[in-house]
């Protein structure tokens, strides 16, 4: 069963395919290759070196014995025939959108397995995001130019914000003129819905270009997959600021340390930098709320933690408390690049905010240090579990493009790599569930209050008599 826009295959017992798109869907009669795989020496020793085209990773895997077999999605890797001959590929790799750990291993490794896998010849950098397409050079690419840059950060092409300003009918001129048959996207959300653009006006104009997108975001938002390239780098990273503030805490009396981490609409990386610290008192982020004065507010629990302990150690998302800053601070509209609002900055409102309540109350003096690591935690470059997932992303995505397959993002879902449909990657947000475990196990680990009334969570509601530190209730977010 399938529509238009996108193609669902149904199966027995409540099976879903959520396929993606193949060139042989509006393009007829195209010429099939056997996979060079099955004659490259690196892999004579696998006993299949295809995986079979009815091969399909589930979404979710924890079922009962009943529960319908749900949905899923093919299993990326390499087919038994390709869609490109190796001499005819001429492929380009962009990135877009801010930087994150790993990019330049990703390109590194398309690069690569192109060259090495599939014995193809012509590959090209496109230098400064989409509009280099038209507007900036190109960068030829082998595997001798690319050895070396998984060992630094950012991106040797470079990148440019505001990728939904771009004119996509001059990007697919470009394509169509200069002869590129595969084009590799790289970046966040943005990016990977101006790449779907991109692939409906290919389709469109009926050309053979497989487009793939790998997504991209530090702050491991993307739905779908298990978690994003470059997070674990950007967690661990993260722990270095964390030290420091625990350092700066202890060796003084009623020290804290406030640390403040990437995560606008989600905090993966507060939370995990937390679970991962065992240092941290207080983890905030914006999926839950919180509040300052009152009766379990933040402000009750630093002096019960300082009494305690002497010290405290207090992480928070860039993305949290926005709701209580506007209410002492002008709220700001203005919006970055990309379209995202900007954020006041939350770590500096609430240290201000921890020592005036302090100086006020005349109980308890504090020696308070901030530390902000925000753009550190994604400038570096990525560590070696980055670089291993980064490696099997990329041949997953060149594997899919060889086939044939167009208009998808590759990602591991439940371990396993899959090709997802770009509508599925663009529809919304991965956020923390404050009524999962995983945060069950960080309030435990910190000993926090929630923050959150109990009936409210079982309800699945926000908040509605909270105080702010002006006194007055604050709405539920």
């Amino acid at each position: 069963m399938s529509n238009s826009e996108h193609k669902i295959i149904t199966g027995h017992a409540g099976y879903v395919l959520e396929d993606v798109p193949h060139l042989s869907h509006y393009i007829p009669h195209l010429t099939t290759y056997p996979n060079p795989l099955q004659d490259n020496p690196s892999y004579s020793v696998v006993k299949q070196h295809a995986v079979d085209v009815e091969d399909t990773v589930a979404h979710k895997i924890v079922v009962h014995k009943n529960s319908p077999r749900g949905t899923h999605f093919r299993r990326a890797g390499p087919r038994q025939k390709v869609y490109f001959g190796s001499e005819d590929v001429h492929a380009s790799i962009v990135t877009c959108g801010g930087l994150c750990p790993g990019v330049n291993t990703l390109i590194r490794e398309v690069v690569c397995g192109l060259y090495h896998m599939y014995g193809v010849q012509q590959v090209q950098g496109i230098e400064g995001g989409y509009r280099g397409f038209y507007s900036r050079n190109i960068i030829p690419l082998t595997p001798k130019a690319v050895n070396d840059i998984h060992k630094r950060g950012g991106t040797i092409l470079g990148t440019s914000q505001g990728e939904g300003s771009n004119d996509t009918s001059k990007i697919v001129d470009s394509i169509q003129d200069r002869g590129i048959n595969q084009v590799y996207i790289l970046g966040g959300d943005g990016t990977q819905r101006g790449a779907s653009v991109i692939f409906e006006e290919i389709r469109r104009r009926g050309l053979k270009v497989s487009v793939v997108g790998i997504p991209e975001s530090v702050d491991n938002d993307i739905p779908v997959i298990d978690k994003s390239f470059g997070f674990d780098t950007a967690v661990e990273e993260a722990q270095r600021a964390i030290n420091a503030a625990h350092v700066e805490a202890e060796s003084t009396e009623n020290g804290i340390g406030v640390v403040k981490l990437m995560g606008r609409n989600s905090g993966f990386i507060s939370m995990y930098a937390t679970l991962a610290s065992r240092d941290v008192d207080c983890c905030l982020i914006p999926e839950s709320p919180f509040y300052l004065e009152g009766p379990g507010g933040l402000f009750e629990f630093i002096r019960k933690r300082l009494t305690e302990n002497g010290h405290m150690v207090i992480v928070i998302a860039e993305g949290a408390g926005q709701e209580l800053i506007s209410e002492t601070l002008s709220a700001t509209n203005m919006k970055d690049a990309s379209g995202n609002k900007l954020l006041q900055d939350v770590g500096l409102w609430l240290s201000q905010k921890i020592k005036d309540h302090f100086t006020e109350s005349q109980k308890m003096a504090i020696t308070l240090k901030y530390i902000d690591p925000t753009y550190m935690i994604r400038a570096v470059p990525s560590i070696a579990s980055d670089n291993v997932y980064c490696t099997l992303l990329a041949q997953s995505a060149v594997h899919g493009a060889m086939a044939g397959y167009t208009g998808f993002a590759v990602g591991a879902i439940n371990g396993k790599h899959a090709y997802i449909p770009f509508h599925l990657i663009n529809e919304d947000e991965k956020k923390v569930v404050i009524t999962d475990r995983m945060w069950a196990r960080l309030l435990s680990s910190t000993n926090q209050p929630s923050f959150l009334n109990p009936i409210d969570i079982t309800n699945k509601t926000a908040p509605t008599q909270h105080h702010t530190s002006k006194g007055k209730a604050l709405s539920p977010h």
